[in-house]
């Protein structure tokens, strides 16, 4: 009986230790925790159009287009879409872009997400630029069938 009594104890006790652990872990969480902040200075839209859809295989899909890309003017993308998780709504990405701007070229290596909802795709990407090194996280809603790409970009600061 004694024993029992003991073992009742350390399991409350541990049961204590356990939610204050947990507690301390959130609270700890919500410190570290980032919200990313549209800046209506910074922020543009980018509009295009897919100019082209294929695939090799059935499963990997590559995709062309082209259009406006806010301050940088007429713009092209490519992209090649994977599902390493064979998802049957979700999967990967990564691609490339590049405009001219004058003389200058800007570049950007393009990776991110995409989740099928409904009729369109959205995606979720991080570009990494050759414009001042810029980082330009970006999402936005792509419609196969209207054959359009609308996107929301802005530099991560």
């Amino acid at each position: 009986m004694f024993f029992l009594l003991i073992l009742v104890l350390l399991i409350k006790k541990y049961l204590k230790m356990k939610k204050l652990f947990y507690l301390l872990f959130l609270v700890s969480s919500l410190g570290f925790s980032q919200d990313i902040e549209w800046d209506p200075k910074t922020t543009f839209d980018a509009v295009f159009d897919i100019d082209a859809v294929h695939t090799k295989d059935g499963i990997n899909y590559e995709l062309s287009a082209s259009g406006n890309a806010g301050p940088y003017g007429k713009a092209y993308l490519s992209y090649v879409f994977t599902n390493h998780n064979n998802s049957n709504s979700n999967g990967e990405f990564t691609g490339f872009a590049w405009t001219q701007m004058g003389e200058n070229i800007v570049k950007a290596t393009l990776q991110g997400v995409y989740k099928k909802e409904g009729k369109v795709f959205k995606m979720y990407s991080y570009d990494n630029t050759t414009d001042n090194n810029k980082i330009m996280i970006v999402s936005g809603v792509v419609d196969f069938v209207a054959q359009t790409m609308k996107f929301k970009v802005a530099p991560l600061e």
